[in-house]
């Protein structure tokens, strides 16, 4: 993972990490294709927007019950977070240019 892409260890980690400022949020699976495609697109994307959003990575199968508590079905789904709460969801592989929109609207 790059800099500013982090893996999840806790769910006490992922509570304290959506809790202030925006974060998007990809629930994935390690078997998963899509979302080993949605990887690098993550990355570029957290390269690029640098330390203006939080990227996290969940592991579904890891972390199920985020992936409950989230009403995450499939994978791999993104879900946008500004100040703890939920302001968008995106299910399945995203391309850079929706996920860059979706990140500037919610900081602005």
């Amino acid at each position: 993972m790059s800099e500013y892409v982090s893996i999840i260890d806790s769910e006490i980690e992922f509570n304290n990490m959506i809790q202030s400022g925006v974060v998007l949020v990809d629930f994935f699976a390690m078997w998963c294709g899509p979302c080993r495609m949605q990887s690098p697109i993550l990355e570029a994307l957290a390269a690029e927007i640098g330390n203006t959003v939080k990227v996290i990575k969940v592991d579904a199968d890891r972390f199920q019950t985020l992936a409950v508590r989230y009403d995450v079905s499939s994978i791999p789904t993104l879900i946008l977070f500004k100040d703890g709460q939920i302001i968008n969801r995106l299910v399945g592989l995203q391309q850079a240019a929706t996920l860059k929109n979706a990140v500037e609207n919610a900081i602005t």
